[in-house]
């Protein structure tokens, strides 16, 4: 198969070809339709990732048919059109006895424990537990980013948050992420300010459903304006970057008793100001994916209308063009999708 792979951290990736996988006893091998450019996987190719073995096949939102099951699977099919959480759970822990397979201490990850979904096929393991049907007529994009950016974003609102109508949001970081983010707030009924020094980003999250969009480059007290917009302070905040500024301003931009979950990954465990955590009874919460049994949920939500994750894609680019485009995700706005058959 073809395969978009890299040799070393930091170095193009190229497009070659490679041995096709085999699914293991309770796994399939899926034919990618198409797969998300994430910063994820660009921390990955940087070399932030520890589980990752060279060389390397990135990638992890993915849609498409199932060409291949293993022995053991019971509830998946070939020709089965399906997605999967990033964070695919083994089913069999005491955390996925208890329905949080998102912290299965067993986890495969593709596109980081094993080879990824920058190619024409992907192994998946554990179908029976990681595996959500997808609808033939849902789009390519919006099912594939279903599988990071939006079921992330979804957790973190929904059952880390618990965002209710008329709450006020404030997302930092209008990227992929942030601006699922935006668009799943704002369609739970808050109001949502989003901030991005990218006027493109800003851009996007207005039409996305925030209600004001900041550059905080251009304001001499970021967290006191942010507060003038919220009526005194943010009922939530997400920081969406993974920045120890932007972490410190989401933190000091809450009203007392304030939920701030964080998504963005880190290089480096930043400083936080824990005062204001205390003086504030203020909770913190991570973010990590979401189980597949939760899923239905959210195509609840895509199927009525109100989130469309389709609409935050901004290119759709062949995979051979994806070793390029991994390389420039920083320097690129935007979101952009893989389309590989």
């Amino acid at each position: 198969m073809l395969a978009v792979v890299y040799d070393a951290f930091g170095e193009t990736p190229e497009l070659r070809s490679i041995a096709t996988p085999t699914p293991s006893a309770r796994g399939v091998v899926v034919r990618v339709e198409a797969t998300g450019l994430c910063r994820s996987d660009w921390h990955g190719w940087s070399g932030h990732d520890s589980d990752i073995r060279l060389p390397h096949v990135p990638g992890h939102e993915l849609v498409g048919r199932i060409a291949a099951v293993g022995a053991e699977v019971e509830r998946f099919a070939v020709g089965d059109r399906v997605t999967t959480p990033f964070v695919c759970a083994c089913g069999r822990c005491p955390e996925c006895i208890a329905g949080d397979g998102q912290v299965c201490r067993n986890q495969t990850q593709p596109g980081f424990t094993h080879e990824g979904s920058y190619a024409e096929f992907v192994a998946l393991h554990d179908a029976d537990v990681n595996l959500i049907t997808v609808p033939d007529d849902l789009d390519a994009g919006a099912a594939a980013l279903l599988g990071c950016r939006f079921a992330t974003s979804y957790r973190a609102l929904v059952h880390r948050a618990h965002v209710v109508r008329g709450e006020h949001v404030v997302v930092f970081g209008c990227g992929g992420v942030g601006r699922s983010a935006v668009m799943i707030a704002a369609a739970l009924g808050a109001h949502v300010v989003a901030v991005d020094i990218d006027a493109g980003a800003r851009a996007a999250a207005l039409a996305a459903g925030a209600v004001a969009a900041v550059d905080p480059r251009a304001e001499t007290d970021l967290v006191a304006r942010l507060r003038e917009l919220t009526d005194g302070g943010a009922h939530v905040t997400i920081e969406a970057l993974g920045l120890a500024s932007t972490t410190d301003a989401a933190l000091r931009t809450l009203r007392r008793r304030g939920r701030h979950v964080q998504i963005g990954l880190f290089a480096a465990d930043p400083v936080v100001p824990l005062g204001v955590v205390i003086a504030g009874e203020l909770d913190v919460f991570g973010s990590h994916g979401m189980p597949a049994a939760d899923y239905p949920e959210l195509l609840d939500l895509v199927a009525s209308g109100a989130l469309r994750p389709e609409s935050i894609i901004e290119r759709r680019i062949p995979l051979a063009e994806a070793p390029a485009a991994l390389v420039a995700l920083p320097e690129s706005p935007g979101v952009t999708l893989i389309e590989v058959s």
